[in-house]
Protein backbone atom coordinates (compact mmCIF):
# COMPACT_ATOMS: atom_id res chain seq x y z
CA UNK A 1 0.00 0.00 0.00
CA UNK A 2 1.00 3.52 -0.74
CA UNK A 3 1.98 6.26 1.65
CA UNK A 4 -1.41 8.57 1.75
CA UNK A 5 -1.48 12.04 3.58
CA UNK A 6 -4.76 13.73 4.23
CA UNK A 7 -5.35 17.27 4.34
CA UNK A 8 -9.07 18.35 4.98
CA UNK A 9 -10.36 17.07 2.06
CA UNK A 10 -7.84 16.59 -0.07
CA UNK A 11 -5.86 13.39 -0.36
CA UNK A 12 -1.83 13.31 -1.64
CA UNK A 13 -0.84 9.55 -2.58
CA UNK A 14 2.84 8.32 -2.93
CA UNK A 15 3.24 7.01 -6.30
CA UNK A 16 6.40 5.38 -7.63
CA UNK A 17 6.76 8.62 -10.71
CA UNK A 18 4.85 11.25 -12.78
CA UNK A 19 2.72 9.92 -15.04
CA UNK A 20 2.99 11.83 -18.17
CA UNK A 21 2.35 15.62 -17.95
CA UNK A 22 -0.03 17.77 -19.99
CA UNK A 23 0.87 21.24 -18.05
CA UNK A 24 2.92 22.31 -15.76
CA UNK A 25 0.76 24.95 -13.41
CA UNK A 26 2.65 28.26 -12.24
CA UNK A 27 1.16 28.05 -8.40
CA UNK A 28 1.50 25.40 -5.52
CA UNK A 29 -2.18 25.46 -4.56
CA UNK A 30 -3.34 21.70 -4.06
CA UNK A 31 -7.40 22.85 -3.73
CA UNK A 32 -9.62 26.35 -3.50
CA UNK A 33 -11.88 26.27 -0.42
CA UNK A 34 -15.31 26.85 -2.26
CA UNK A 35 -16.93 27.90 1.33
CA UNK A 36 -13.95 29.67 2.99
CA UNK A 37 -11.76 31.19 0.66
CA UNK A 38 -8.93 29.14 2.23
CA UNK A 39 -6.70 26.79 0.49
CA UNK A 40 -4.50 23.81 0.59
CA UNK A 41 -1.25 25.05 -0.54
CA UNK A 42 2.21 24.12 -0.28
CA UNK A 43 4.37 27.01 1.58
CA UNK A 44 7.74 26.50 0.20
CA UNK A 45 6.68 26.47 -3.73
CA UNK A 46 9.91 26.83 -4.35
CA UNK A 47 10.72 23.32 -3.67
CA UNK A 48 7.78 21.63 -5.64
CA UNK A 49 6.27 21.85 -9.18
CA UNK A 50 2.80 21.23 -9.57
CA UNK A 51 1.63 19.06 -12.61
CA UNK A 52 -2.08 18.60 -14.19
CA UNK A 53 -2.15 14.78 -15.82
CA UNK A 54 -4.51 12.84 -17.30
CA UNK A 55 -5.10 11.53 -14.01
CA UNK A 56 -5.50 14.98 -12.30
CA UNK A 57 -3.19 17.17 -10.05
CA UNK A 58 0.64 15.58 -9.44
CA UNK A 59 3.25 17.42 -7.41
CA UNK A 60 6.85 16.55 -6.92
CA UNK A 61 8.35 17.30 -3.98
CA UNK A 62 12.20 17.67 -4.95
CA UNK A 63 15.34 18.02 -2.46
CA UNK A 64 13.41 18.44 0.59
CA UNK A 65 10.56 18.24 3.29
CA UNK A 66 7.72 20.73 2.44
CA UNK A 67 4.46 21.72 4.58
CA UNK A 68 0.97 21.80 2.94
CA UNK A 69 -0.76 24.58 4.84
CA UNK A 70 -4.38 25.52 5.72
CA UNK A 71 -5.79 28.10 7.99
CA UNK A 72 -8.55 25.60 9.64
CA UNK A 73 -6.37 22.36 9.19
CA UNK A 74 -3.06 21.65 11.12
CA UNK A 75 0.24 21.60 8.65
CA UNK A 76 1.08 18.61 7.30
CA UNK A 77 4.89 17.27 5.90
CA UNK A 78 5.73 15.63 2.39
CA UNK A 79 8.81 14.22 1.94
CA UNK A 80 10.60 14.35 -1.12
CA UNK A 81 9.28 12.39 -4.10
CA UNK A 82 6.08 12.17 -6.54
CA UNK A 83 2.43 12.41 -5.62
CA UNK A 84 -0.97 11.89 -6.91
CA UNK A 85 -3.78 14.81 -5.17
CA UNK A 86 -7.17 15.02 -5.38
CA UNK A 87 -10.43 15.88 -3.30
CA UNK A 88 -12.22 13.60 -1.04
CA UNK A 89 -15.54 12.90 -3.31
CA UNK A 90 -19.23 11.62 -1.33
CA UNK A 91 -22.22 10.00 -2.49
CA UNK A 92 -25.43 12.31 -2.16
CA UNK A 93 -29.07 10.58 -3.70
CA UNK A 94 -28.40 13.38 -6.62
CA UNK A 95 -24.70 11.67 -7.64
CA UNK A 96 -21.04 11.71 -6.26
CA UNK A 97 -19.63 15.52 -5.83
CA UNK A 98 -16.72 16.78 -4.56
CA UNK A 99 -17.02 17.69 -0.79
CA UNK A 100 -16.68 21.69 -0.16
CA UNK A 101 -13.85 22.31 2.33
Amino acid sequence: MRKQYRHGDVLIEAIPSLPPIRQKLTHTILAHGELTKHCHRIKEHSEVDLYQTASGLCLHVRDQAVSVVHEEHATIELPPGCYRVWRQREYTPQGIQVVRD
